[in-house]
């Protein structure tokens, strides 16, 4: 997207990629939300056993840092834009209030940190996921199968 000539298809793609941000940012405050009110299980005993203590440990730093990055990453496009000068116009029909006013020299101190920060959000997002499938397919403990809706 950033690499494309200055066009009406670049302008398109950028305003999708704004959209996607504020829908992403106001699904993860309804997923905090329900995260406050809906406590997640305990582990299972077994597998706290057996996990070691980094284990633990990179498990808790893991889901805060991916909690915090849900919010920073489509605040800090969102002041970008602002500072950039650009507006948000969800959907092409809520015009959303600027973060900052115009300022070109924020404006380029906040850019690298959006991009920084989604690569940091793409990357726990990828731990994750792979230390969910090495639960189920190299442990075998059933932790993945405790994220399924339950089929009672």
């Amino acid at each position: 997207m950033a690499g494309l000539p200055f066009s009406p298809q670049r302008l398109k793609l950028y305003n999708w990629h704004k959209w996607a941000g504020v829908t992403f940012l106001l699904l993860s405050a309804v997923r905090l939300v329900w995260r406050f009110t809906h406590r997640p299980p305990s582990l299972p005993p077994a597998v706290m056993d057996a996990m070691p203590g980094w284990q633990t440990g990179l498990y808790h730093a893991t889901h805060r840092c991916l909690y915090l990055l849900f919010f920073a990453v489509p605040l800090m496009g969102w002041a970008y834009s602002s500072a950039a000068g650009f507006p948000i116009v969800w959907f092409g029909q809520i015009p959303l209030p600027d973060l900052l006013a115009s300022d070109k020299a924020m404006a380029e101190i906040l850019k690298p940190l959006h991009r920084i920060m989604a690569y940091a959000l793409l990357g726990l997002a990828g731990l994750h996921i792979a230390a969910a499938l090495k639960h189920h397919w190299i442990d075998r403990d059933g932790l993945l199968s405790r994220m399924l809706p339950s089929r009672s």
